[in-house]
């Protein structure tokens, strides 16, 4: 893995493309997306296929994701959202760039029952110095039916200079 979090999107995408299509390639990508983010690894989501700018990921409907409403909690659905957002918009980041979600805010559309695919596309810009882009991901059920619709703020920046001798300050 990657020693700095500050670029990951090559790493990510390397991964993916080792793991991919080996069996229990996706399981253990996933696994490894939550080790690198242990928060959004609580939820148990699972890739079904990552691309530059592009992710699709599931999340099966079980206990321990569900509310006292009988349907899959509202944090949950976020956090899946989150991830198909951050797996997209790392993907598709050209090396030396970093990007750290800055704002998230989502539309709640239906109670979330059975099996759910959240999908994220973007186009990342081109980053020479800080920007700020904002991606839609989407949460549908098994029948298609949109079930939220979250919007993602990212801050993309290039990342520093790791020259020591950029760092130093004349003497």
């Amino acid at each position: 893995m990657a020693a700095s979090m500050d670029a990951p999107g090559a790493t990510i995408s390397t991964w993916w493309r080792r793991l991919s299509r080996l069996p229990g390639g996706r399981w253990l990508f996933s696994r490894m997306i939550g080790w690198m983010a242990p928060y959004t690894g609580t939820v148990g989501a699972r890739i079904a296929d990552l691309g530059p700018g592009y992710a699709r990921w599931t999340l099966r409907d079980r206990r321990r994701v569900r509310n006292h409403l009988n349907s899959i909690h509202a944090v949950a659905l976020v956090n899946l959202a989150e991830v198909a957002s951050g797996t997209a918009m790392l993907a598709g980041l050209p090396p030396g760039t970093r990007g750290i979600v800055k704002g998230l805010s989502i539309e709640y559309l239906k109670k979330a029952r059975g099996t759910l695919t959240a999908e994220c596309r973007c186009s990342p810009p081109a980053v020479d110095r800080e920007t700020e882009y904002t991606v839609e991901a989407t949460v549908t059920d098994q029948a298609g039916d949109l079930v939220a619709r979250a919007q993602v703020e990212w801050l993309l920046a290039p990342r520093a200079s790791h020259d020591p001798q950029a760092a130093q300050a004349p003497r």
